[in-house]
C-alpha cells in the first residue's frame, strides 16, 4: 500500500503537465501519481500520460476517461487510489520538494503510530503571473502547528482565510466512506471537496510549511473574474448542493459548526458579488432566488448568512450598501485570488 495517492486532473495540459508531475516524483515509491486524463482532444496530454507511466512504472499511473470535467476526475483519482492518504493537485500546479519531504514524514510518522490523522493542512503560495510578491495562505491564527488536534482546538479563521483543496491531503478512506462524488461537468466543485467531508473529519494536524504553487495568470483560468462571471450559474449549483449536505446549524461541534457556517456565507458572497458585478438583470434575479431558496431550505440558517457581515453586504442599497459589497468582494478575491 502506498503513503500518499496524488490525483493529477488533466484536460489539455500538454503545455504544464509535465512540471506538476516533475515535482512530485521526488516522493517516489510511497507515492503513486494517477494523472487522470479528462478526454483530452485537443492535445498530447492522454500521450504524456502514458509515457510517464511507463517510465516511472508503480509510480505514475494514466487514467484515462470520457471528459466530466474537474469533478469527475478527482472522483476518478479517487476511485483508483491505493494510498493511505490522497491529495489532488491540478495540472497547471506544483508542490514545493522541501515542504513535499516533510509533508511526507509526517504522514509516514502518523502511519507508525498509534493516532489516526484524518486530514492534514499546511500552507499555499499563490503563484500570480507578473506578481513580484508572492502571496502565502497560512493558517497559523487558526490552527496549533505541530501536534494532532480536534475541532475543539481549533482558534479562529479570519474572514478570507479557509482550507482549500491546496491546502489538505485527507485519509483516503473517510472519503470513501463519507460517500463523497463531486457532480460531473461542473465548475468549482473543489469547495465540495474541502467542505462535504468536514464533520467526518475528527483529528487535524497544521503543518506550517509552504506546499503548494497555486498558479494563477492563465485568461482561461476557472478563477478569472470574467470567466466566473460567464459560469455564474455554477457558482450558484455548488452553493446549492452545499447547503443541502449537512443541516450546519445541527453539527455538535461549535468550533467546526461556526467554520462552516462561514464557508457558507462566503459561497452566497461569491454569487452575489458575481451577480453584482455582471451588472445583468437576469443574473440580479438569480442572485435574489439563491437568498429565497436558502430562505425557504432552513430559515435560522438564512437569518445567520443575511444578517451577518457579508451577507448584509451583498443586499444592502445605495452607495453604503456598494461599500460594504466592495468590502465582501475583496475577502472574495483574497478566497479565489481573482486575476
Amino acid at each position: 500500500m502506498k503513503l500518499l495517492s496524488v490525483a493529477i486532473p488533466c484536460y489539455n495540459s500538454e503545455a504544464y503537465m509535465r512540471r506538476c508531475i516533475e515535482s512530485l516524483l521526488p516522493g517516489g515509491d510511497e507515492v503513486e501519481i494517477l494523472i487522470v486524463d479528462d478526454g483530452s482532444t485537443k492535445d498530447r496530454t492522454g500521450e504524456i500520460a502514458d509515457i510517464y507511466e511507463r517510465e516511472y512504472p508503480g509510480i505514475c499511473r494514466a487514467i484515462h476517461q470520457e471528459n466530466g470535467g474537474h469533478g469527475e476526475a478527482v472522483n476518478a483519482g479517487l476511485r483508483n487510489a491505493t494510498g493511505i492518504y490522497f491529495k489532488v493537485v491540478d495540472s497547471d500546479d506544483w508542490v514545493n520538494e522541501e515542504a513535499y519531504m516533510e509533508i511526507l514524514s509526517t504522514l509516514r510518522d502518523f502511519v507508525k503510530g498509534e493516532e489516526t490523522l484524518d486530514m492534514l493542512v499546511s500552507n499555499f503560495v499563490y503563484e500570480k503571473q507578473g506578481a513580484a510578491r508572492k502571496k502565502v495562505m497560512n493558517y497559523r491564527t487558526a490552527l496549533p502547528a505541530g501536534r494532532l488536534i480536534t475541532w475543539n482546538e481549533v482558534r479562529h479563521f479570519m474572514l478570507g482565510q479557509y482550507i482549500l483543496m491546496h491546502s489538505v491531503i485527507y485519509r483516503t478512506e473517510l472519503l470513501k466512506e463519507c460517500g463523497l462524488e463531486l457532480p460531473k461537468h461542473t465548475f468549482y466543485v473543489d469547495n465540495i471537496f474541502v467542505y462535504q467531508p468536514l464533520p467526518f473529519v475528527k483529528t487535524l494536524y497544521y503543518l506550517d510549511v509552504n506546499f503548494y504553487r497555486y498558479f494563477i495568470g492563465r485568461e482561461d483560468q476557472s478563477v478569472n473574474e470574467k470567466v466566473m462571471i460567464g459560469r455564474i450559474d455554477q457558482q450558484f449549483l455548488v452553493t446549492k448542493l452545499m447547503l443541502g449536505y449537512h443541516d450546519v446549524l445541527k453539527i455538535p461541534s461549535k468550533k467546526l459548526r461556526s467554520y462552516m457556517i462561514k464557508y457558507l456565507e462566503i459561497m452566497m458572497t461569491i454569487c452575489s458579488i458575481l451577480a453584482i458585478r455582471s451588472e445583468d438583470p437576469e443574473n440580479m434575479e438569480k442572485k435574489k432566488e439563491l437568498w429565497q431558496y436558502v430562505k425557504q431550505k432552513n430559515f435560522p440558517l438564512y437569518l445567520r448568512l443575511r444578517w451577518g457581515f457579508l451577507g448584509q453586504g451583498t443586499n444592502l442599497p445605495g452607495k453604503s450598501g456598494r461599500k460594504v459589497s466592495t468590502a465582501g468582494y475583496k475577502i472574495a478575491q483574497k478566497f479565489f485570488g481573482f486575476n
